[in-house]
Order: structure tokens, then C-alpha cells, then sequence
């Protein structure tokens, strides 16, 4: 019963997503290549935050994580979360890159999958030690994580896109990264 309930309160949270697009839809069909990488991104940033909070729940469950350890696990785990957003990051260019993606979308794509990752692995610590804190079983924290990570992953790829691909300073900084002269028509 407790399940049924923790997994309606996700889906319909989880309808966020679609009001984040449904917002951004000139950008999007302007810009459709972000699409077909939403799914990419969205995924990537769900994954390094399970892996996050499994670490924690683990280190929970066997007593490795306590009051005197959290410190320096947390700190672990930041610098986790540098290392495997350059990584990613690396490897979302190479993707996109391959794809023929245009160069102005590849950035902006390798831009919000830096954020995605880092900002994932950062919850996806953090959350089952805030669960558990106010007196709810931290195992929750790996679905919502995922879910909340879909959303964040929307907003933060919309977000990143426009200023990177529709914006005056991300023009500007596309043309200067490619070698022009800083012209705004790009």
C-alpha cells in the first residue's frame, strides 16, 4: 500500500517533465535534435543518481555510513560527481559528434549533460540521508531520484539550450568557440 502510494505521488510528479516542454515547444522545433537526445540525458542523470544512492543506502544498511563517516563519504562523492560529469561529458560529445549534430546543439547538449551528472550524483547522495532524516525508509530515494532527475534533466537541458543556442551572449560565445568574428547571426 505505501509502495502504491510513494509511485502515484511520483507519477504524477513526474508530469512536471511534460509541462517543461510544453513550455519550450518554439525552441524545440526550432532546435528538434534536442529530442532525440532528451532521452540520453534524462537517462544518464537518472543512472549516476541510483548509483549515488544505492552507495548511500548500502553504506547505511551496513553501518560504513554513520554521523562520523558522513563527512568524508559526502566528499567522495563530490568529487565522483566532478570526475564522472567530464567523463560523460566527454563521451555526450563524442556521441553528438557522431551523430552529425549540429556544433552550436553539440555544445549546448554536452552542457547540460555536465549539469545533469553532477547535479545527480549530488542528490542522489544527499537524498536517503534527508529520508532518513525525517523518519522515511531512505530505499525510497532510488525512485525518486530517477523522477526527480527526469525533471531537473527537462529544466536544466530547455534551460541551458536557450541560452546556448538562442540567445544573444550564446550566439556570441558559439561563433567565438568556432573561430568567427563574433557575429550574433549564427
Amino acid at each position: 500500500k505505501d509502495r502504491a502510494y510513494w509511485l502515484v505521488g511520483l507519477l504524477a510528479f513526474q508530469s512536471c517533465s511534460g509541462f517543461i516542454l510544453a513550455r519550450n515547444e518554439a525552441l524545440l522545433q526550432t532546435h528538434p535534435v534536442i529530442i532525440y537526445f532528451l532521452t540520453m540525458l534524462v537517462g544518464a542523470g537518472g543512472n549516476a543518481g541510483n548509483q549515488a544512492s544505492v552507495r548511500v543506502i548500502r553504506g547505511l544498511a551496513l553501518g560504513t555510513l554513520n554521523d562520523r563517516t558522513q563527512n568524508q563519504f559526502l566528499n567522495r562523492e563530490f568529487k565522483m560527481a566532478c570526475s564522472l560529469s567530464a567523463i560523460l561529458s566527454i563521451a555526450g560529445f563524442a556521441r553528438a559528434l557522431l551523430f552529425r549534430t549540429p556544433f552550436a546543439e553539440t555544445i549546448a547538449i554536452t552542457t547540460a549533460l555536465s549539469c545533469i551528472v553532477f547535479t545527480s550524483i549530488c542528490f542522489g547522495a544527499l537524498l536517503p540521508l534527508l529520508l532518513k532524516r525525517l523518519g522515511v525508509d531512505p530505499a525510497h530515494s532510488s525512485t525518486s531520484i530517477q523522477v526527480i532527475m527526469d525533471i531537473l534533466g527537462v529544466l536544466f537541458t530547455v534551460a541551458i539550450s536557450e541560452a546556448v543556442l538562442d540567445s544573444a551572449a550564446g550566439k556570441y560565445f558559439i561563433s567565438m568557440l568556432i573561430g568567427g568574428s563574433g557575429a550574433v547571426g549564427i
